[in-house]
């Protein structure tokens, strides 16, 4: 575990090597500048919007996993491009303990961000068990995202491609709640759409038990399938 610890913390040094990944780490800021005071004022001076409370906070949280998301899939396509990504293949590591290296530090923090985010917005109240369920469900997306983009791209300038598609991908199920009811059980096949169920429904004041529980699941799957096919391709 100290070798896994050094080498998330190795890691993590790297995003301050690049100007440009160093100003993502803004992002979360002006998220919380936009859910803290901007939305406030915009749900009182326009009340019908508060029925999209719950769109409004299913986007503020699922975009605070964007910033490592982001940074972390770069960082491992300029590897990539780099060939140290073939250095690590070489590491006597399990694939586990390799990927737990890359991806603790950014995880625990977009964890953070998002009890942080929830616990101090105004809006509906929430209690903190529900708060760190929705947030270590929705924190798995950045381990996912990065590697699914590291694995698919061979470099940067394809590696945005891929970001966009994801960007996409991530936010699909939000057309639920803008359709009749009778379609919307199409998009429960989308594993973010548990996440975003949760926050609904904790938005809602309704149990969260069920959809987190399905959330972990259906990402947790995903994510042990994407683990399997990450480091091959990483460091072939």
């Amino acid at each position: 575990m100290k070798r896994i610890l050094q080498l998330a913390l190795l890691d993590f040094r790297i995003i301050f090597r690049t100007p440009l990944l160093k100003s993502f780490l803004l992002l979360p800021l002006l998220l919380f500048a936009m859910v803290l005071w901007f939305l406030p004022s915009l749900l009182d001076n326009y009340p019908h919007l508060k029925s999209y409370l719950n769109v409004f906070m299913i986007v503020a949280v699922v975009e605070n996993t964007q910033m490592f998301s982001f940074i972390n899939s770069m960082v491992l396509l300029e590897e990539k491009e780099s060939g140290i990504s073939k250095a690590y293949g070489t590491l006597p590591l399990r694939n586990r303990d390799f990927i737990l290296s890359r991806f603790l530090i950014p995880y625990l923090i977009t964890t953070g961000l998002n009890i942080a985010l929830l616990q101090l917005q105004s809006l509906f109240p929430i209690d903190l068990q529900d708060t760190i369920a929705i947030s270590v469900l929705c924190g798995l997306i950045v381990p996912i995202y990065a590697m699914s983009v590291a694995s698919l791209a061979k470099d940067r300038m394809q590696g945005m491609i891929y970001v966009k598609v994801f960007n996409i991908l991530v936010l699909v199920p939000l057309i639920a709640y803008f359709i009749p009811p009778v379609y919307q059980a199409l998009f429960t096949l989308f594993p973010t759409h548990w996440i975003f169920a949760a926050v609904d429904a904790a938005v809602q004041g309704t149990p969260i038990k069920t959809m987190v529980s399905t959330g972990l699941i259906f990402l947790g799957g995903l994510g042990f399938v994407v683990a399997l096919v990450f480091k091959r391709r990483y460091v072939a």
